[in-house]
């Protein structure tokens, strides 16, 4: 069984989750100004438009092309797939790197605005669920039902309010959320070598069942390498930005490699 651990454990398994890098960081405090709750950004169809208008001009700045002609559906599958890195990966690291899932909800976090790339986002004092080492596969699916738990609780409101609001299917934002979690991975296996299998095979778990099962397929080519990789069944849709060509995991490359299927 897992059990609560302190509340200053939850904070050193998310502090060394972060030497991963911006999408892994949760700041521990409010300092300075300008934090706003991330809860009423997902209640204000507005504040969500505004945001996807500025990834719309990113992207166009990007590929060269008038704002316009950038989809609205694009920039905001592109901004949700961003948010989702940003809650999946610091649960996941901190499960990796420090034995702890801490207990989030959207309630707990704020953010701040940012002209591009990663947001700041912060949190008060946070709990969590102490999983040991995650070395047998018993303490690996306990994690694993935390880890799916919390990534539904953080990311299944904001699927909700992106497919409301610009018209995205419940299943690419699904295989967004399953594709941030495979990329933390990812990162996990090269920022910490030594627990490149346990994440790997902790990402496995999670993908196998509970909100992101059927999400994709999460395979090992070489047994003898640590390295796991996502194959989604779903596209985020920027393929439709000119110039932006084919995501590693999308669909539409397994597709195209494979054009009797």
């Amino acid at each position: 069984m897992t059990r609560p651990p302190a509340l200053a454990s939850t904070a050193a398994a998310l502090e060394q989750a972060s030497a991963a890098g911006p999408y892994f960081t949760i700041q521990p405090c409010l300092s300075g100004s300008g934090w706003r709750p991330l809860s009423a950004l997902m209640s204000d169809p507005a504040a969500l438009r505004g945001r996807v208008s500025r990834v719309r001009g990113v992207l166009a700045r990007q590929a060269a092309i008038d704002p316009g002609d950038v989809e609205e559906r694009v920039a905001a599958s592109t901004l949700f797939l961003g948010l989702a890195s940003q809650l999946v990966s610091p649960v996941l690291g901190a499960a990796v790197a420090g034995g702890v899932v801490p207990r989030l909800a959207l309630a707990d976090l704020w953010w701040r605005p940012a002209e591009s790339g990663v947001w700041p986002l912060a949190a008060g004092p946070i709990g969590g669920s102490a999983v040991g080492q995650l070395g047998c596969d018993r303490e690996l699916r306990e994690a694993a039902a935390l880890v799916s738990e919390q990534g539904h609780d953080l990311t299944g409101p904001l699927a909700a309010a992106f497919g409301a609001a610009f018209r995205l299917s419940q299943q690419v934002l699904r295989g967004n959320a399953a594709s941030a979690l495979a990329g933390a991975a990812a990162v996990l296996a090269v920022t910490f070598p030594r627990r490149a299998e346990t994440a790997g095979r902790l990402t496995a778990h999670v993908l196998a069942a509970g909100w992101l099962r059927g999400s994709g397929r999460y395979v090992r080519p070489d047994p003898g390498q640590p390295r796991w990789f996502l194959e989604r069944r779903s596209c985020c849709l920027l393929y439709r930005l000119p110039g932006a060509g084919l995501c590693g995991d999308c669909v539409l490359r397994a597709r195209s490699a494979n054009p009797a299927h």
